[in-house]
């Protein structure tokens, strides 16, 4: 994620991601801002990690704001819309969201770590979910390994 994501040059910086970014890192928020090209923030453009509560916003309706509210509009235009939940455990609302999400043509990609494909580091494993996402609008990562059973 980091050698691809963080490459692209646009971060979208909600309000709830400034917060999070605070308490999950010592970091300060320009060291963020200071990476990209452009800068959104939530009024703006869009997301990733997908919160419940914006989970539960898209499944409703309700786009109070702007990363919503292109959810909702890709979901009506058809388009491709994958959601990367960052929480955990989940309760029976958020798996309901989830399946309802489903349910509307949204993919859901959970950034699960998989032991599977021989990832050694957590950077791997991070590169690897990283992968599982941009495979889903067709892009490869070069960082990405696909598991292949062994013969």
């Amino acid at each position: 994620m980091r050698r691809i994501f963080w490459s692209t040059g646009i971060r979208i910086v909600s309000r709830g991601a400034a917060t999070t970014w605070k308490y999950e890192t010592d970091r300060p928020l320009s060291d963020l801002k200071a990476m990209a090209d452009h800068v959104f923030e939530e009024n703006d453009m869009i997301i990733m990690p997908c919160s419940m509560k914006t989970l539960a916003g898209i499944v409703s309706g309700y786009a109070d704001n702007l990363i919503q509210r292109a959810a909702d509009v890709c979901i009506k235009e058809g388009r491709k819309v994958v959601l990367v939940p960052r929480e955990m455990p989940l309760s029976r609302i958020h798996l309901r969201n989830m399946s309802e999400a489903a349910d509307l043509g949204c993919v859901i990609v959970p950034p699960m770590l998989t032991f599977y494909s021989g990832q050694k580091t957590l950077e791997d494993e991070i590169d690897h979910i990283a992968g599982k996402i941009l495979l889903q609008f067709g892009l490869k990562s070069p960082f990405f390994h696909a598991w292949k059973e062994k013969s």
